[in-house]
């Protein structure tokens, strides 16, 4: 655990990984075990997680997330059974924070009293409510186009925010040059290998709540490849343990105008950059870090790829939360989007039973859920006119 994050051959292309004594820790983590666990957070599996005994964890609770049935979403997807991983829930409404509560712990392990990263919005707000939690400092990097609902959710956590003019990739190296020159700990998941394994609960997660039953697939919107690295890792580890019998097959999706490790996963070639263009913020990067074990994880599970347009994430929202009663940021609409046009394409089958990772809440994104749902009807005091907008609704059939 101390060598430095990336391979040495590889350069930054060759993020290292984290391994366990699985022999060993089979004979301690066991469904049993895990049974007369009462803590319900991603902390639960820490026999898998990177972290010294004796550490102070963040008192805010991450993880233990809520798996729901979605049968009318399952109807109009076209698939047997479908279950939302719904990890808006987090404290800081999103995925990023199982990363986050790891990447703290492993500061304050460093007797690091700083820590930073660069972000469209999301790891970004976890890494700065988790650094709160833990009486740290936080210094944030962020591009010009993040949202402002994410900005306004850093500034409350304290952190220092530095919005820079130009891309993610811009905030990222300035991020790194900074974390380099005055000794902060870093938080970018692109480099940092022990992010991977916070992300990894979510499949531990979702293995446990079904009853230990792997799903036949699990649907992931893909960044920079560390959550879909992540989430299958976990299901792997699960079946090293002999708690699941099967990894399920990974779906990653992206947005059309920001998919490079799509590009790569389809050619075998390296990454190429791109310039992103997408609503969906949270996974518009043109240099994703971790592409290497994102490909590599959906291939090993005989997965599959897709991409989807901005207008079919806007109408993933709309039906997500008019179905399910789930708001979902543009960026985790993306997995549910991908999922249906794999299911019209036949790649994920009827029969198929499916998890969809809602990564974030749609509250962090208000611009975007409007523009996929429109404005409210306008209506006078004394009720004219009320009935008539009712039958055009469609709240009267």
């Amino acid at each position: 655990m101390r060598a430095g994050p990336t391979c040495p051959r590889c350069g930054l292309d060759g993020i290292l990984d984290i391994q366990y004594d699985y022999a060993a820790i089979r004979r301690v983590l066991t469904a049993r075990v895990l049974a007369r666990r009462a803590d319900s957070s991603h902390w639960r599996y820490r026999e898998l997680l990177p972290i010294r005994d004796g550490i102070g964890l963040p008192s805010l609770v991450v993880g233990g997330t809520p798996l729901s049935a979605a049968p009318a979403l399952a109807r109009h997807i076209g698939v047997r059974q479908l279950y939302l991983k719904d990890e808006g829930r987090n404290a800081t409404a999103s995925l990023k924070d199982r990363a986050s509560a790891v990447g703290v712990v492993k500061a304050r392990e460093q007797r690091k009293k700083t820590i930073a990263c660069a972000s469209t919005g999301n790891a970004a707000s976890s890494c700065a409510g988790m650094a709160a939690a833990m009486g740290m400092r936080s210094v944030i990097f962020v591009p010009e186009r993040a949202p402002e609902p994410k900005i306004t959710q850093l500034l409350i956590f304290g952190a220092t925010v530095l919005r820079v003019r130009g891309s993610y990739e811009d905030a990222f190296q300035l991020c790194q040059q900074a974390c380099e020159r005055w000794g902060w700990y870093s938080r970018n998941s692109g480099l940092n290998p022990y992010l991977v394994e916070g992300k990894k609960t979510g499949g531990l997660e979702i293995g446990e709540q079904l009853g230990w039953k792997a799903p036949d697939w699990v649907a992931v919107s893909v960044v920079d490849g560390c959550t879909v690295a992540g989430v299958w890792k976990g299901f792997w580890e699960l079946q090293q343990l002999g708690l699941t019998d099967r990894v399920p097959r990974m779906l990653g999706v992206q947005a059309e105008g920001a998919a490079p490790i799509k590009a790569c996963f389809d050619s075998g070639e390296p990454l190429q950059p791109v310039e992103p263009r997408s609503i969906a913020d949270s996974i518009a990067v043109g240099v994703p870090r971790n592409w290497r074990k994102a490909v590599a994880a959906i291939r090993k599970s005989q997965g599959a790829m897709v991409t989807v347009t901005d207008d079919a994430i806007l109408d993933a929202m709309r039906y997500t939360g008019r179905l399910a009663g789930v708001f979902a940021e543009p960026a985790a609409a993306a997995a549910m989007a991908g999922l249906e046009r794999a299911a019209h394409a036949k790649i994920v089958g009827r029969g198929a039973s499916v998890v969809v990772l809602i990564t974030g809440n749609g509250l962090k994104d208000v611009k975007s859920g409007a523009a996929a749902v429109g404005r409210p009807f306008e209506v006078d005091p004394n009720g004219d006119g009320l009935e008539e907008i009712l039958e055009q609704s469609g709240a009267l059939a």
